[in-house]
């Protein structure tokens, strides 16, 4: 699967925070692939493609980032590690001035009913975007969200990093001085050794080797989306002048056994699972319901291809990304 993206004329000079790895890498390679001059901002961890300006820096550091960034203007900054409101006060004030439009990547897991009791979800209707209203979610800036292990004592994992993302969305909704917009993504598969998650070969692994996958009594389904389809989905976005969250999901859901099992039709074999009551379940066993619902995205023009189009290719590279691990 490829994916060429044209960029308009307003979007030629961007920042990317973070994108060195995965789909974040994609996007990277996207905009500059199209014309556009792309400065990647990190902390060094790893240097940007080919082509690509670099301005090392820690974004949580306000004087940091901002002394890095000199006198550099940007049409758009894109976010890839935006994950707390803290994180978000400093990019609000930091590009205030340097910039006309803010992306922020962000994530379905915003809608789980688990992380948060101001979250409603409805079985079987999926969810839209006014479901987690940023401009309306109550923003604590109290919480030690720069102590990790504080806010571990605070908050299971799941619920640090949904919290976290909704009130990163809500700091700037509430009050940013540029044009912004928050693309929720589904969970990303897709691009084999570049997928650093583990989790499509948690599945080709297991299912190759006629072992059970570990499911919910009663899975739910779970949307998902290819790694280039989101990294062009960004792209689009950061050129367009769309307002607030927009989901970005294939267009139909799976649970945790249909995946499987197409997992399996790939690798010429049958899946197995067994049923966990209350223990550990294998990735994308989930025993709520938030799929997204992708119609706004749909009305802004982003398309998404359906997870069987991409999926069994996915499936091929993840299952060769392994294999070569093993040899190596």
């Amino acid at each position: 699967m490829s994916r060429v993206v044209a960029v308009n004329n307003a979007l030629r000079n961007v920042c990317v925070i973070g994108g060195s790895r995965y789909f974040g890498l994609r996007l990277v390679t996207l905009l500059r692939d199209s014309g556009a001059r792309v400065t990647l901002v990190n902390r060094g961890s790893a240097p940007p493609p080919p082509g690509v300006d670099h301005v090392v820096a820690d974004r949580s550091d306000e004087a940091a980032l901002a002394t890095a960034l000199g006198g550099r203007t940007f049409d758009a900054v894109l976010d890839q590690v935006l994950y707390t409101p803290a994180e978000a006060v400093v990019a609000r004030r930091v590009f205030a001035g340097r910039t006309g439009r803010y992306v922020m990547t962000s994530t379905m897991e915003v809608y789980d009913p688990a992380t948060s009791p101001l979250v409603h979800t409805t079985p079987g209707v999926p969810v839209p975007e006014d479901t987690v209203d940023p401009a309306q979610w109550p923003v604590d800036l109290g919480l030690p969200w720069q102590d990790a292990a504080a806010l571990a004592r605070r908050f299971d994992e799941a619920t640090r990093y949904a919290e976290g993302k909704r009130q990163a969305e809500a700091v700037l909704a509430q009050d940013a001085p540029f044009s912004w917009a928050t693309v929720r993504s589904a969970h990303v598969l897709g691009g084999g050794a570049l997928d650093f998650t583990g989790r499509l070969t948690h599945y080709t692994g297991l299912i190759a080797a006629g072992r059970p996958v570990a499911v919910h009594p009663r899975p739910q389904p779970t949307s998902f989306v290819h790694h280039e389809e989101i990294a062009a989905a960004l792209v689009r976005v950061a050129a367009a002048d769309a307002v607030g969250p927009v989901n970005a999901c294939s267009p139909e859901p799976l649970d945790v056994l249909a995946l499987a099992g197409l997992v399996a039709e790939r690798l010429g074999t049958t899946a197995h699972h067994r049923v966990v009551e209350g223990g550990e379940v294998s990735p994308f066993s989930f025993d709520r319901w938030y799929p997204m619902d992708g119609r706004r995205a749909h009305g802004l023009g982003l398309r998404f291809s359906p997870v069987t189009d991409w999926l069994p290719g996915a499936v091929t590279d993840a299952a060769a990304a392994a294999a070569a691990r093993k040899a190596a």
